[in-house]
Formats: structure tokens, sequence, C-alpha cells
């Protein structure tokens, strides 16, 4: 018998049916993933059968013996507890703020009626998750930890009780490219050791390949398609499967061909950036040390490396959004101010476009508002008249609507907010867009169609581009050159298809096996 078996599941919320009609099967041992764009029902299938949507689940659903479709409140709770783990998407939230890792990870051991753990016990737990340091860990609290700290904290958790099945929603979206690899790595020890089913949520289809056994796709609440992993992959038939997997980046596939750049539009020299350290420590905190780079006119240049490596508070550097404790920026060949002295015809030339598109969007004002906000201190001569022609023009230009003019971010998904985003930064017609992980927040599908947008746009508008990522394999669709950060510092830098074939720095070399 199957460790956990679905059959014909729906799920109802408000009247609505979500999802409808969905089969999987998880074996003992083995990962089942389920794949698809947002919005197409992988997690409401997951979690709505114990309890954790406000859906109803209709359906079979039968967890080691127990029919949890005709089970009670008390008897799916209890489910829950004793024989199911749950990792979320974004530990940060999903761990309680205020208690320690110790105090949590002694919660969930004791969920299924064990004893209290002895702190050794406790420690042996982070260390099985990977985690140094663990007589030290267990007194910090979560925000304290990195992200990946906190996602082997939460693994730790959702199996402290030695469930049967493990259920772990979007585990790796939120981290960068190596951390993604650990995790999947970490999860396929802990299903070989305890003989743990998985039952993976992902959008990535790159993160999961070689690790799950079986794959079913899902599109708008239904199955598509489902089969053995390898199978599905390599053979996909359906059209949604093949788009998919299309829109996935890979660093095997064709480089693509990319404008010529043209002159030296933006250069650092020897930049740098300190903060003061929080708390009761006293000092300064070295962000970004030493930074040279070149952006030429309409070339793209991409910043790639792990969590922490600095790539952000380069691009806020140049951006102007963030500041400056060392070295100089200079554009087209004159020392470019800090953001506040600098001129209203300085401020239009760099523009930023920011990893969460809903997050950066205020949800109180329509797009309108939102698109021509930059026009009001970049272009305070135009009329509201004309500001509202730019707005329509920069709509058209990003492939939306007139009529999204009248919305508001909670109304847009992931892709339409990203198009809102980017139509606001090149409204005022800038020379260069600092993107910082534009596209690590939203499915493959929307993700090349951004890609592809901000191509277009490269070519169409002779823009420049500053990409911030991971993924080397995304940068790679879309950029000239590429520089590689580690610990505040360049490591290497030069064209991205000689470096992706022939990397010489170690921290290269873990980034592109990690993608």
């Amino acid at each position: 018998m199957s460790l956990y078996t679905i059959r014909n599941l729906a799920v109802d919320i408000a009247g609505n049916r979500p999802v409808e009609d969905v089969s999987l099967t998880v074996e003992a041992g083995q990962c089942t993933a389920l794949i698809g764009a947002s919005g197409s029902g992988k997690s409401l299938t997951c979690l709505t059968p114990f309890g954790l949507t406000p859906g109803v689940a209709s359906g079979s659903m039968l967890l080691d013996g127990i029919d949890l479709g005709n089970a009670d409140a008390v008897r799916i709770r209890d489910a829950r507890r004793r024989l199911t783990g749950f990792v979320f998407q974004q530990p940060l939230t999903a761990l309680t703020p205020h208690l320690t890792v110790g105090a949590q990870l002694q919660e969930a051991t004791m969920q299924a009626g064990a004893a209290r753990p002895p702190r050794r016990e406790l420690s042996q737990k982070l260390e099985r998750v990977g985690l140094a340091r663990t007589d030290e860990r267990l007194d910090q609290f979560p925000h304290r930890l990195s992200g990946g700290e906190r996602q082997r904290v939460m693994i730790a958790a959702a199996i402290a009780h030695s469930p049967k099945l493990l259920i772990a929603d979007e585990p790796t979206s939120a981290l960068d490219a190596s951390l993604r690899a650990e995790i999947m790595d970490l999860l396929d020890e802990l299903r070989a050791e305890q003989g743990l089913g998985l039952l993976l949520v992902s959008h990535d289809l790159a993160s999961v390949e070689g690790h799950a056994d079986q794959l079913v796709v899902m599109d708008k609440g239904r199955v598509v398609e489902s089969g053995p992993a390898s199978d599905v992959i390599t053979d996909p038939k359906e059209d949604y499967t093949r788009r998919l997997i299309a829109a996935t980046p890979r660093l095997d596939e064709p480089g693509p061909k990319l404008p010529q750049p043209g002159e030296i539009l933006l250069e650092t020299n020897l930049l740098g950036v300190e903060f003061a350290r929080p708390g009761w420590r006293r000092g300064k905190l070295r962000a970004l040390a030493d930074a040279n780079i070149v952006v030429r006119q309409g070339e793209a240049l991409a910043i790639v490396g792990g969590s922490g490596s600095g790539k952000s508070t380069l691009g806020r550097a140049i951006a102007g959004i963030g500041p400056v404790t060392q070295g100089g920026i200079f554009w087209d060949g004159l020392p470019l101010p800090e953001r506040r002295k600098r001129s209203l015809a300085m401020r239009r030339l760099i523009q930023p476009v920011f990893q969460d598109p809903v997050a950066s969007l205020d949800p109180q004002w329509r797009v309108e508002d939102i698109v021509t906000e930059p026009l009001r201190n970049l272009r305070p001569d135009l009329t509201k008249v004309e500001r509202e022609e730019l707005a329509q023009q920069a709509l058209s230009e990003v492939d939306l609507a007139d009529d999204f003019l009248i919305r508001i971010p909670a109304s847009l998904s992931g892709g339409q907010a990203q198009r809102v985003a980017i139509a606001r930064a090149i409204i005022g017609a800038p020379e260069l867009l600092v993107l910082d992980e534009a596209t690590s927040a939203l499915d493959p599908l929307v993700g090349a169609e951004i890609l592809k947008l901000l191509g277009r746009l490269q070519v169409e508008n002779g823009l420049s581009l500053l990409l911030i990522t991971h993924d080397i394999a995304a940068a790679r669709r879309l950029c000239h050159r590429i520089a590689v950060m580690e610990e505040g510092r360049i490591v290497e830098t030069g064209d991205m298809q000689a470096i992706v074939k022939d990397p010489r720095h170690p921290a290269t070399r873990r980034l592109i096996a990690a993608s």
C-alpha cells in the first residue's frame, strides 16, 4: 500500500473550485513533485487535505491507511500531528519569531507525544540538517540566522517527531542557487535514511530535476501530465509541459544572439560600502570592497553571487539608493555624485526594478499613479494629460493594455506587477536599469516572459542593464558579461559564454554546478 494516495481531489473555496480532479501517489522513501506556474493549484492540493487552507477538500485522500476525506477535524489534526511534517517557502514567517530555535525544536519534538528532549538531542537534530555551532544556534532567534540556516531549522523541526510524510511547499524558491542544491540534497538524504515520503511543491523544474521520482504537472487547477520524472522531462507529451521545460533556463542551451554594445556608459572605481554593526557590537561591517565594473551602452552585465555576497549592495550604490563609503562611480567619464546631490537629469539616467514586484508597488495606488510617480519628480514641466499619455505608452512597451491604468496591485498577477514596475522604471527614459533579482520571485513561464521583455527593451530603447541574480542560467539568456561576487568582492569577471564554459574561481564553479 502506498504511503499517501490522492484520487479525484477537488478543493472548494467560497463556491469556486480552483482545484479539481487531481490524483497522485507518494511512496515511502520517494519524492513526488508537483510542478506548475503560480496559481496552478499546487499548494492548495498539498495543504487543503490537512486543514491548512480556507478550502474544503473532497475526494479520496489516504495517508497511511487513514481516510482524510471522511475524517473529522480532530482526526485530521491528529494525522497532521503524528504523521506529517511541513516545510514552507518563507522560513522567517513560518518560524515563531519570539521563540528560540531550541524552544521551537523542543515543541516540534513533543507534538507527537514524545517526552521533553534533552538539549544534546536538540543539538543533534541541528547537526543532522547541516548546521554548525549547534549549541549556539539553539539559543538564537530566527532573525539572527541566514535564509539557508532558517530553512535548515525548519526542516529539522518538520522531521523532529519522525513523520512518515514530509510536505515541502516551495522550500528552495527563496534561496540562491547553491543553497537550493544543498537543501535538495539534504531532503534526498533524509528520504534515504528515514524512509520519508516527500510531496514537493515547486515552480522551479531545474531544482527538482534529478531529485523527484514522480512528476505531476498542474495548470489551472488540473493535472495535465504525470509520470516518472525522467520520462516527463525527456519526452513531455503535453504542450504546457513542453513550454514549462523550454522556459526553464539551462546552461547547455544554445547561446543567445545579443546586440553589440557601444561605448562605456558607467564605470566604478574601487567602490566600497560599510555599515555600522547593529546592537552592542562596535566597528564597521564591510559589505562591499574594491568593486570595479564597466557597463557599456546597450550592454547587459550580470552581477552573480550567493546570498550575502554583496550583489544588492553594489546595485543599490550604483542606483543611488544605497550608501557609498569608498571609491567612485563615473557616468560618461564624469563623477556621479550621491543621489540627493544629483540633478533631475542625472536621476533620470539610472532606475531600479526590485525583486518582489507586488511589495514594491504602493497597494493603495492605481497603476496610473504608480507608473507616473517618477515623472512628478523628474519631469515637473509635464501636464497631467501628458503624464497620462506617457503612462499609456509605457504600459504598451511592457505589453499591458490601457485598462490596467485603473487597476490596483492586489488585482495583478506577479508577472503583471513586474511589468508595471518595469513601466514605472522606463517612463522617464533612463539609460540604465538596475534589476535586483527581477525574476527570482516569478515562475519559469512568467520569468522567461520578463527576460524576453527586457531583451526587447534593450534593443528597441538602447537600454543598458545591470542584472543582479543568483541564477547564472537565467542571466546567460540576456547578458553579455558577468561579474561573480563572493564575500563583498568581485572574484571573477569577463565574457558570459567564456566564463560559463571555463570558470576559474571556485565560487563561479559552485554557482555553475548549482545551476
